[in-house]
C-alpha cells in the first residue's frame, strides 16, 4: 500500500494554486476558530452574517500578502526551513496591515469598523494561521519521507560525513532520487557534542561507531559520502582507508561552486581520487620566493602541453610573469592548453601575456629564432620523452629530443645570456635500467658541465607523478570502466609518486633556490607497490579485486626495473631550507670531456647503429645496465 502510494505521487506534485487555495481555506478556518474561542465556544451565538463581513477584508489582506510572498512556490514534500521563513514573513506583514488599517479606521471612526475583527481575534489568528500553514506543510513532508523510509528496509545504505548545509542538500538528494533507491542510515561527525542527536530524523555518530563491521554489516552500508568541504587531508585518508577494508564505496560532494545553476544532484558526487590516499602532510613553499623570481620575467616552456609543462604554465601564471611563451610539438596538445587558458582568462589570468607556438626543441634553427624574437629570462625544459619500453626501440629518437633536445636548449640560454635554466628530470636517470633513464642522465651531465657562466642551470629530479600521460592510474581506470583485467607487470613492482601540483610547485621552489649547478631531489614519501595501487583504485569503483576485477601479471616490460632509486652509488644528498628538497652532491664531467662524448654520440646518430650508439651511452653513464632488453648483450661485453 505504502508503495503503491509513493509510486502514485513520485512524478506528480499539487498544483501550486491548489495549495494557494488551501492557504486562503486556512485563513478561513482560523478566523472561524479565533471568533469563536472569544465567544467561549458558544456556537449558537455565532453569526454569520457578521464572519463574512470581517473575513472579506482579512481574506484580501491576506490572500494578497501569500501572493507577494509566493508561499505556495515551494515543493510541499521538500519543505525546508527557508520555506517556513517565508510563511512567517507573508502572515507576519499581513497581521502588520491588518492592524494599521484597523488601527486608522477606529481613528477615524468609519462605519467599517464593523468589519475588522478586534485586537485579540487577530492576535489569536495570526498565532493559529502560523501553527497550520507551517505544521501542515511539514507533516506532509514528515509522512512522506516515512513512507520513503518503509520501504528503504532492502535500499543502497548510505552514511554521509559531514553535518553542515552540503550534508543536508545530499540527503535530501539522495532520497529524492529516482534511479536508484538509497537509505541514509546515518550523519557521520567527529562532534563530540553531536554524538546520538539526530539532524532532519537522521541520527549522528562518530566515525569510530559508523565504520565498525557490525555496523556496516547490520545496516547494510555500501556507500559513504564525504560531504565536508572542510576535512582534513590526513583524516579524509584515514576514512576511505578504513571504508575501503570493509568494502564501502567513497564519493565525495564537489565544492558548492562547482553545483550546476547551484542545485546538487546524485550524478555530481565524484570518485574519490588516488591522490587522496597516497596524500602526504602539505608541501609549505616559500610563493614570495617563487614570486619573486617570476615577476615581470619573460618564462619559457618547452614541453607545455605535456602534464608536468602545462601545470607548470598554470603556477607559472599565478605569479605576474611579464610574457609566458609555452612550447609543444604536439598540435593537439597545445590546442587543448590554449583553450584551457582562454576560460580561465576570464576572472583569473591575464590571457594576451601567453604565446603558443608548436615546434620541436631538436630544431636548432626554430628554437634560436624563438629565443631570439622573445628573450626569455627563465627557460623550464620540461619536453622529453618518458615512455621507457618505447625508448628502448627507439634509442634514435629518445637520443634526438633528451640529449640533443636539451642540449640546442641549454646552449641557447648561455647564447642569449638566459638568467636560469630549470631541467625536469627523472628518477630514472639515476642508475639506468634503459635508454630512456640513460639520455636524461646524460642530459643531466651536459647541464651540469655547463654551470660555470652568466646562466645559472638547475636540474629537478623526481619519480612518477599521479595522473600524468602514460602513468599507470589513468590505464587502470580505461581497463576497470572496460571490465579487466587490471594488468601489472610484476606483483613487487614499487615506484615513487607525488601529484602534478606538487610536483610542479616544488620545481618552482627549487628553481627559485638554485644558485649554480644543481641538482635538487624531491621527498617522494615512501615507494608504493604498483599492486596495492591497483587494489585501492578497484575498490574506489565499488568492486572487489580478484572477484569483479581481475589483476593479472604480465612480466616487466623492456628496460623496466623493479626499485626506482633517488641517487646514484656516487651521489650524496645535502639539505636545503626547504624540508621537501634535497640537493644532490654530484661528481660531474668537464665541459671539454663532455662535449667530446656529445660529438662522438652525434657522430654515431649520424650512421644509425643503435647498438654503437647504446654502447656509447653506457661509457658516458658507467652504471647504465640494461635489464630485460637486446642490449644486455652490451654489458656481457664489458
Amino acid at each position: 500500500m505504502v508503495k503503491l502510494v509513493k509510486e502514485s505521487f513520485a512524478e506528480r506534485y499539487i498544483s501550486r494554486w491548489f495549495v494557494f487555495a488551501i492557504d486562503v481555506l486556512f485563513v478561513a478556518i482560523t478566523l472561524w476558530l479565533a471568533l469563536l474561542v472569544q465567544k467561549n465556544y458558544a456556537i449558537l451565538d455565532f453569526q454569520l452574517t457578521a464572519f463574512l463581513l470581517k473575513l472579506r477584508t482579512v481574506l484580501v489582506i491576506y490572500a494578497v500578502s501569500f501572493l507577494f510572498f509566493r508561499t505556495f512556490s515551494g515543493i510541499v514534500r521538500q519543505t525546508s526551513l527557508s520555506d517556513a521563513y517565508n510563511i512567517f514573513k507573508a502572515i507576519t506583514v499581513a497581521f502588520v496591515v491588518l492592524v494599521a488599517f484597523m488601527l486608522v479606521s477606529q481613528q477615524l471612526q468609519s462605519a467599517a469598523t464593523e468589519e475588522w475583527p478586534s485586537m485579540q481575534v487577530m492576535t489569536l489568528q495570526y498565532f493559529m494561521l502560523l501553527i497550520l500553514m507551517i505544521g501542515s506543510r511539514f507533516f506532509v513532508r514528515h509522512t512522506y519521507n516515512q513512507m520513503v523510509r518503509q520501504e528503504q528496509k532492502s535500499r543502497i545504505g548510505v552514511l554521509i560525513y559531514g553535518t553542515g548545509t552540503a550534508g543536508v542538500l545530499t540527503k535530501n538528494t539522495l532520497l529524492e532520487d529516482k534511479e536508484y533507491s538509497y537509505k541514509v542510515v546515518s550523519f557521520v561527525d567527529n562532534n563530540p557534542y553531536l554524538a546520538y542527536k539526530t539532524l532532519e530524523g537522521v541520527r549522528i555518530v562518530s566515525y569510530y561507531v559508523a565504520l565498525r563491521p557490525n555496523y556496516v554489516k547490520r545496516h547494510n552500508v555500501k556507500q559513504l559520502i564525504i560531504s565536508d568541504p572542510n576535512i582534513l587531508p590526513a583524516k579524509k585518508k584515514e576514512i576511505i582507508e578504513l571504508s575501503l577494508k570493509l568494502g564501502i564505496q567513497v564519493k565525495v560532494v564537489p565544492a558548492l561552486n562547482l553545483w550546476f545553476n547551484g542545485q546538487f544532484n546524485r550524478h555530481q558526487l565524484e570518485r574519490v581520487k588516488i591522490d587522496d590516499l597516497l596524500q602526504r602532510d602539505p608541501i609549505l613553499l616559500d610563493s614570495k620566493n617563487v614570486y619573486r623570481e617570476l615577476k615581470n620575467k619573460v618564462i619559457l616552456i618547452t614541453g607545455a602541453a605535456g602534464s608536468i609543462g602545462s601545470e607548470l604554465a598554470r603556477q607559472v601564471l599565478n605569479n605576474a610573469p611579464k610574457r609566458v611563451v609555452l612550447i609543444d610539438q604536439a598540435e593537439s596538445g597545445i590546442y587543448s592548453l590554449q583553450y584551457e587558458l582562454s576560460l580561465a582568462a576570464k576572472d583569473k589570468i591575464n590571457y594576451d601575456l601567453i604565446e603558443f607556438i608548436v615546434a620541436n626543441v631538436k630544431d636548432r634553427l626554430r628554437m634560436n629564432n624563438i629565443m631570439e624574437m622573445y628573450r626569455p629570462d627563465i627557460i623550464f625544459h620540461a619536453a622529453a620523452y618518458k615512455h621507457v619500453p618505447l625508448m628502448e626501440e627507439n634509442p634514435y629518437e629518445a637520443l634526438m629530443i633528451n640529449v640533443f633536445g636539451t642540449k640546442i636548449m641549454a646552449d641557447l640560454a648561455i647564447r642569449y645570456e638566459v638568467e636560469k635554466f630549470v631541467m625536469i628530470s627523472t628518477d630514472k636517470a639515476v642508475n639506468p635500467t634503459n635508454i630512456m633513464g640513460a639520455s636524461k642522465r646524460i642530459a643531466e651531465i651536459y647541464v651540469h658541465s655547463l654551470a660555470n657562466g652568466k646562466t645559472r642551470f638547475v636540474t629537478t629530479r623526481f619519480g612518477n607523478v599521479l595522473g600524468s600521460n602514460g602513468s599507470v592510474v589513468p590505464l587502470f581506470r580505461k581497463q576497470i570502466e572496460q571490465g579487466g583485467p587490471v594488468t601489472i607487470t610484476h606483483r613487487e613492482i614499487t615506484r615513487f609518486f607525488m601529484t602534478i601540483q606538487e610536483a610542479c610547485s616544488l620545481v618552482l621552489e627549487a628553481g627559485a633556490m638554485g644558485k649554480g649547478d644543481d641538482i635538487f631531489v624531491f621527498d617522494m614519501g615512501k615507494p608504493v607497490k604498483i599492486y596495492d595501487l591497483a587494489v585501492k583504485i578497484i575498490q574506489l569503483y565499488g568492486y572487489k579485486p580478484g572477484v569483479d576485477i581481475k589483476i593479472e601479471e604480465t612480466g616487466l616490460r623492456m628496460g623496466e626495473k623493479l626499485y626506482e632509486e633517488l641517487l646514484t652509488n656516487n651521489e650524496d644528498l645535502l639539505h636545503t631550507p626547504h624540508p621537501k628538497i634535497m640537493r644532490a652532491r654530484v661528481s660531474g664531467l668537464v665541459n671539454e670531456d663532455v662535449n667530446k662524448y656529445i660529438n662522438e654520440l652525434t657522430e654515431l646518430i649520424i650512421e644509425k647503429d643503435e647498438f654503437r650508439i647504446v654502447q656509447k651511452m653506457k661509457q658516458i653513464v658507467p652504471e647504465f645496465i640494461s635489464n630485460n632488453s637486446v642490449f644486455q648483450v652490451l654489458d656481457k661485453r664489458r
